[in-house]
């Protein structure tokens, strides 16, 4: 199994519209073979800023994801929508 945490830091005018995407994301994500698990978290911190926990059984399934239309769509989106970069980290379990 792979993890995957990624911290997305969205610009306040733009947090509505991000979470419409995520929702979209989210569903389109754990429909998809291989999926273990997807999740939006928000900070208890800061209203803007959320962690997205991804577990995939293998690699094979993360490259078929990172391939997929909702994935691409929300790439697009979030590349306007970010007040940082984002941050992505792995793990193999």
């Amino acid at each position: 199994m792979i993890a995957i945490e990624a911290k997305l830091e969205v610009q306040p005018a733009k947090r509505e519209e991000f979470l419409a995407a995520t929702k979209t994301l989210v569903e389109g994500s754990r429909a998809e073979a291989g999926n273990i698990s997807y999740d939006l978290f928000q900070s208890t911190e800061d209203e803007n800023v959320f962690m997205m926990i991804e577990k995939w059984e293998d690699q094979a399934a993360i490259e078929a994801h990172n391939t997929s239309a909702h994935f691409g769509q929300f790439v697009a989106f979030a590349q306007t929508a970010l007040a940082k970069p984002l941050n992505v980290q792995s793990f193999q379990a």
